[in-house]
């Protein structure tokens, strides 16, 4: 059975993730509080924001992203690793590839920005020579 009310996929995946990063359950200490914002009675009502403290490096995460319980204990156990990782290793590594293809994007605009003022240029040089030497054959038949 599921502790959060997701996929056993995605399950599995944050408990391999807790594993490469050594950390188990033992060393969060896991605090429910009353979410705030819009929701109305619903929201007054249950204690659907999830407070994660990482006991070994006091890092704090709250998370009330959905309403319900489960799934703000999954996605808060997500930021918390995210953090935990940055921390110890200094990036994300989804974080890092993305920042990459962001990269290799950008490089590749300015490539073609490039090659087309490039081109534009000698557009632009060309048409010039072509009205010298019109004027030069108009002034040479006076």
């Amino acid at each position: 059975m599921s502790i959060f009310k997701v996929s056993s996929g995605k399950e599995q995946a944050l408990l391999q993730r807790m594993k490469e990063l050594s950390i188990c359950e033992d060393d969060i200490e896991e605090t429910f509080i009353r979410a705030s914002g819009p929701g109305g009675q619903k929201t007054n009502k249950t204690s659907s924001c999830v407070s994660l403290r990482h006991i070994p490096t006091n890092i704090i995460v709250k998370c009330q992203q959905e309403r319900s319980q489960a799934l703000n204990r999954f996605l808060a156990r997500r930021h918390l690793l995210d953090q935990i990782e940055r921390m110890q290793k200094g990036f994300v590594k989804e974080e890092s590839l993305r920042v990459e293809k962001i990269r290799n994007r950008k490089r590749k605009r300015a490539k073609r920005a490039k090659k087309k003022k490039f081109a534009s240029k000698t557009r632009q040089s060309d048409a010039e020579e072509n009205n010298d030497s019109a004027e030069n054959v108009i002034d040479s038949g006076s």
